[in-house]
C-alpha cells in the first residue's frame, strides 16, 4: 500500500525510498514486530477469558504436558494479524504472487481456527474431521497452484526445477497442479505436526521462510539469476516483504510463546504458516528446495507416517511416541533441550538450502 507513495517522488526525495524492496522489507519487519508487542498481551488475556480451560491436553502425551493445562490456544491470530497488516501495508498490491501467498495463508488459517474452536468448545483433542481439513486444504492448494502457473513465465509454466542442476526441468503438464497441492498441503500439515512444544515450530518456520525470502529475491532479479545460473521468475522478489513481515510477527509471538508458553499458536497458526511456506516454494519454483530447507518438518511428518504404518503392520512401535520430538521427551530430554537442538538443525538445513543457489 505504501508503495503508492512513489507516485509523488521525483527520484530524490523520501518517497523514493518506497521503491526499494529492502527498505520496505525492513519496514514490514518492524511493523509486524511492534504489532506483536502491542497487541500480544491484550489478545492473550482475551483468549484466556473466552477459552476458560484453554487447549485440551492429550491423555497419552508426555506427563510434563499436563502442567500446561489452561494455557490458551489460537495464538496464531496474533501472528496472522501482524503478518497481514504489515504485508498489506508494505508490499506492492499489484503483485500476483503476494496475493497467492497471502490468500493461502489466510485460508489455511481459517481451517486451523475452525479446528481450534471445535477443540476448545468441545474440550477434546479431535476438533474438525481430518478428512474435512484435508479436503479443504487440497481445494485451496489447487487454486493457488493453478494461479501460480498462470503467473509463471511461459518457459517455466508447469515445469519442475531441480536443485544442483543448471538447466534441468521436468515438464509436469497437467500434473503440476496436483504436485503443487501436495507441496502446499504437505507443508501445512508437517508444520502442524511439529507444533508440539513451546517455541518448537515458530523459529524453524521463520528460518525456512527467511531462506525462501532470500531465494525469492534472488530468482526475481535477472542480474542475480544470470550470476547464479538459476531460473528467472519475475515478480517473486516482492515476496521478501511477506517473509520479513513473518519474521517480525514470529518474533513478536515467540516473546509470549517462549517456555513456559503464555499462549499456543494452535492450528490457526501452524496450518497457516505451513501453507505459506508451501505457497512460496511453488511461486518461486523451489518446491524441492523446500524439502531441504524445511527438512525438520519433513522428518516430523515422516516419523508419524512411519509409526502408523509400522504399528498397523506389526502392532509394535518404532518410536516411543510420534511425532519424533515426543520420542525424545520420552527418552528424558528436557523440552528446551529439544527445542534449541531442533532450531540448530533448522539453521543447518537453511544453509544447505541456500547453497543450492550456487552449487550447480
Amino acid at each position: 500500500m505504501l508503495y503508492w507513495l512513489t507516485q509523488f517522488s521525483d527520484g530524490g526525495d523520501v518517497f523514493n525510498l518506497f521503491r526499494y524492496i529492502t527498505f520496505r522489507a525492513g519496514g514490514a519487519f518492524v511493523t509486524a514486530l511492534v504489532f506483536g508487542f502491542l497487541f500480544g498481551r491484550p489478545l492473550i488475556d482475551l483468549l484466556r477469558r473466552k477459552q476458560g480451560k484453554g487447549q485440551p491436553i492429550r491423555d497419552d502425551g508426555p506427563q510434563t504436558h499436563f502442567a500446561k493445562a489452561g494455557t490458551p490456544t489460537m495464538g496464531g491470530l496474533l501472528i496472522l494479524s501482524a503478518l497481514m497488516v504489515s504485508t498489506l501495508l508494505w508490499a506492492r498490491l499489484d503483485n500476483g504472487y503476494v496475493w497467492i501467498v497471502v490468500l493461502v495463508t489466510l485460508a489455511f488459517g481459517l481451517i486451523g481456527f475452525a479446528d481450534d474452536y471445535a477443540k476448545v468448545t468441545k474440550q477434546n483433542t479431535k476438533g474438525v474431521s481430518s478428512r474435512v481439513r484435508f479436503l479443504l486444504g487440497l481445494i485451496i492448494a489447487g487454486l493457488a497452484s493453478y494461479a501460480a502457473a498462470q503467473f509463471h513465465p511461459a518457459d517455466l509454466t508447469n515445469q519442475l526445477a531441480f536443485p544442483f542442476f543448471k538447466n534441468a526441468l521436468l515438464d509436469l503438464g497437467i500434473f503440476f497442479v496436483p504436485f503443487g497441492m501436495i507441496v502446499i498441503v504437505g507443508a501445512a500439515n508437517a508444520v502442524n505436526l511439529t507444533d508440539g512444544l513451546d517455541g518448537l515450530a515458530i523459529m524453524p518456520v521463520m528460518i525456512a521462510c527467511g531462506t525462501l525470502g532470500i531465494i525469492a529475491y534472488a530468482v526475481g532479479r535477472v542480474d542475480y539469476t544470470t550470476y547464479l545460473d538459476v531460473h528467472y521468475v519475475p515478480g517473486t522478489s516482492e515476496l521478501v516483504i511477506f517473509a520479513a513481515a513473518l519474521a517480525g510477527a514470529g518474533l513478536g509471538f515467540l516473546w509470549y510463546n517462549a517456555p513456559p508458553a503464555a499462549v499456543f499458536m494452535g492450528d490457526t497458526g501452524s496450518l497457516a504458516l505451513g501453507g505459506a511456506l508451501g505457497a512460496m516454494a511453488v511461486c518461486t519454483k523451489h518446491e524441492i528446495v523446500l524439502a531441504i530447507v524445511g527438512g525438520l518438518f519433513v522428518v516430523e511428518a515422516m516419523s508419524v507416517i512411519i509409526q502408523v504404518a509400522y504399528y498397523k503392520a506389526t502392532k509394535k512401535r518404532i518410536f516411543l511416541m510420534a511425532p519424533i520430538h515426543h520420542h525424545f521427551e520420552k527418552k528424558g530430554w528436557a523440552e528446551p533441550q529439544i527445542v534449541i537442538r531442533f532450531w540448530i538443525i533448522s539453521v543447518i538445513l537453511a544453509m544447505i538450502g541456500l547453497a543450492t543457489l550456487k552449487l550447480r
